[in-house]
């Protein structure tokens, strides 16, 4: 990385960098050193990334049982209105920032979160929740991605960046793992209470939790000191913030044409479309854990099942697996490790549709009644999908710490030189894409796992195995249209 080849830049004058173990050792102890404002960018991330998966998890389940919507319109309103929205937002919200500010941007984004949250708890009519509650959360959600990612950067040494970047991942997924085991406590709990006469529902629990962590969010803000930049803008920013928020919607605007006009020209750019347009279809799988999954679970496995703990599986190993394939696999090409990684968790979605009489054994095993039993805090028998569902996880995660990391080298790697932002910001495509087809996901899951009638869920996961499989087969069969040479790997196979 750039940034470890200016390590030496921040040493002491006349000093050199420390070598062999203590060199290595240092690399991680170097964090300890950082200032106070990056240790809070880091519980801000995983504050706010608790407050947001426990709502991913919940939504889809709130709008169904509270609001009254079906399964196909529960997974349009997700899939095509507040995932995308928070996408789109997240593009426009990286200018918002260099307008006004991180710490005015921090407080503006949980300010809105927690009046949004507070309507999504508080009502159970359908267009009010909507307009009031889940597009304004869009955009709260939406403000705090720049930010957290340009705090990182600007309260970080260069000696310290890689390791801040690397950390703030982990943070991620240590809160993803948090926010499973909060979704599955408050669901299995079935604690009824009254306020004033306001009896919540499962779900609005689960958004009150959420909606406590955004309060928390505010104090840990307020210890975060402004720096210089931040005060120059404060000061210059004598408009209203509404008049702030216009220009910068235009100058986004502007910008996002100029971008889309620049890279159309460009050989690379079909390429690298269409490239970000078949991972699509593996980020889908991935978004289905939230917006799928806990409905099979309740329908298949049982109401309240532990499908947080369940998805869990795949947070654990990707803490540890990302890393350790990154390091052993430097020398392949990033589109040889998507291809592979593609296959890998396309395969692994192909053993939820399999007959479940196959994995009866593997249920009443050793492995089978650790993790209903002690994992899972299950009792009783031990539902084969259980199985399955782990297994799925496991391979799943091993395909995506191949495929994940890589996507984005890979638009870095082909950018034409001083246009590696612009190649950038179109990673986020897949994310978008998979948004949009999970939301034809609703159909699939009212066919085959309907709430009430016949359940056939080997169909629909046969389905989803299948779209999954549409990534590494349309990234073989296009390869020679699609492939682009990587700076640095022009020879690699």
């Amino acid at each position: 990385m750039a940034d470890a080849k200016n390590e030496t830049a921040v040493l002491e004058p006349g000093a050199s960098p420390a070598r062999g173990l203590a060199g290595f050792i240092g690399k991680f102890t170097i964090i300890f050193g950082a200032r106070r404002e990056l240790w809070l960018t880091f519980l801000l991330k995983f504050l706010i990334y608790v407050a947001y998966s426990v709502t991913n998890k919940t939504i889809v389940l709130w709008l169904s049982r509270d609001l009254g919507f079906s399964d196909q319109a529960a997974g349009a309103i997700v899939g095509w209105g507040w995932a995308p929205a928070m996408t789109v937002f997240t593009l426009l919200a990286g200018s918002l920032t260099d307008a006004i500010g991180l710490k005015r941007t921090f407080y503006l984004g949980v300010a809105i979160c927690t009046v949004a949250r507070t309507v999504m708890v508080t009502t159970t009519t359908p267009w009010l929740a909507l307009t009031c509650g889940v597009l304004p959360l869009a955009i709260g959600e939406a403000l705090g991605t720049p930010v957290l990612l340009a705090a990182t950067r600007r309260y970080s040494t260069i000696a310290q960046r890689s390791m801040s970047f690397s950390l703030i991942y982990v943070v991620m997924n240590i809160g993803y793992l948090a926010a499973g085991y909060l979704f599955d406590f408050v669901r299995q709990s079935t604690a009824h209470f009254s306020l004033f006469g306001f009896e919540p529902t499962t779900h609005q629990q689960l958004f009150m939790v959420s909606l406590a962590i955004e309060i928390i969010i505010f104090p840990a803000i307020y210890f975060i000191r402004r720096d210089e930049d931040d005060r120059a803008k404060s000061q210059a920013r004598s408009a209203s913030l509404i008049a702030g928020l216009a220009q910068t919607v235009r100058q986004s605007a502007t910008e996002t044409v100029q971008l889309f006009k620049r890279l159309i020209g460009q050989s690379a750019f079909a390429r690298i479309l269409a490239f970000f347009l078949l991972i699509g279809f593996l980020k889908a799988i991935f978004l289905q854990m939230d917006y799928v999954f806990p409905k099979f679970g309740d329908r298949v496995l049982g109401m309240g099942a532990p499908v947080g703990r369940l998805a869990n599986i795949n947070g654990w190993m990707i803490i540890v697996l990302a890393p350790l394939v990154g390091a052993l696999t430097q020398r392949l090409s990033a589109y040889r490790m998507v291809v592979i990684g593609g296959a890998i968790c396309a395969a692994g979605v192909f053993i939820m549709a399999l007959p479940t009489t196959w994995f009866l054994a593997a249920a009443e095993s050793g492995f089978g009644q650790w993790l209903g039993h002690s994992y899972l805090g299950l009792h009783g028998a031990i539902h084969p999908y259980y199985i399955m569902s782990a297994l799925y996880l496991i391979v799943f995660s091993v395909g995506e710490a191949f495929y994940s990391p890589r996507v984005y080298e890979y638009a870095a790697a082909i950018a034409p030189k001083g246009q590696e932002a612009s190649y950038g910001a179109l990673a986020y495509l897949p994310f978008l894409v998979g948004k949009l087809l999970i939301g034809t996901a609703g159909w699939v899951l009212a066919a085959f796992v309907p709430e009430n009638g016949l359940r056939r869920p080997e169909l629909m996961w046969l389905i989803f195995a299948l779209a999954a499989s549409v990534a590494p087969i349309g990234l073989i069969a296009f390869r020679r249209y699609i492939r682009v040479p990587e700076a640095g790997r022009e020879a690699a196979a």
